[in-house]
């Protein structure tokens, strides 16, 4: 078991249930090649879950993506991750975990630092990623759900994720 310490990230500023859910376009990186979207095209499309998650390599993030993959939300929902990984390196983990999910790519973190959910990581100076986070987004990206971690690592409550995502 890998050792290491709990970091308490205290509260943060994130949209809520009910508002809506900032934009955004980025490179989104599927099995085949990459793109740059906007959230709220795929939005239009039908309801997304954004998950937001440590850098690929990281073992929470890994965890992560094992167990959505593993739930198989995709039936009800498209489910779109967000980390500060490059497009390169989204492009392996989705090969490396056979996941089949899409993952935008934000190395500048602007994203999370806009949705109030940048953390800084210890010991990097000038390196931010966004903490673990999951936004169920409408069609009009009105959040109807949201989760965000107030320690590091944290892991999103999957139970309660994917009743939201069934009383959709």
């Amino acid at each position: 078991m890998v050792e290491f310490d709990v970091v308490e990230l205290g509260p943060a500023d994130h949209p809520e249930v009910g508002d809506t859910a900032p934009d955004f376009t980025r490179p989104l990186v599927g099995p085949e090649f990459w793109e740059d979207v906007s959230l709220s095209a795929l939005a239009e499309e039908g309801p997304v879950l954004l998950v937001f998650t440590p850098m690929d390599g990281a073992f929470p993030a890994t965890y992560v993506w094992n167990e959505i993959r593993d739930r198989e939300w995709e039936e009800s929902v498209r489910v779109v991750g967000l980390s500060i990984s490059t497009p390169y390196e989204h492009a392996d983990l989705l090969t490396e975990r056979g996941i089949d999910y899409e993952l935008f790519s934000d190395p500048g973190n602007g994203v999370a630092r806009e949705y109030g959910i940048e953390h800084a990581l210890d010991g990097m100076t000038g390196i931010s990623e966004p903490r673990p986070a999951v936004f169920l987004l409408d069609t009009d990206r009105t959040i109807e759900y949201a989760w965000v971690a107030e320690e590091w690592p944290d892991f999103p409550p999957y139970d309660a994720v994917e009743d939201a995502i069934e009383s959709l």
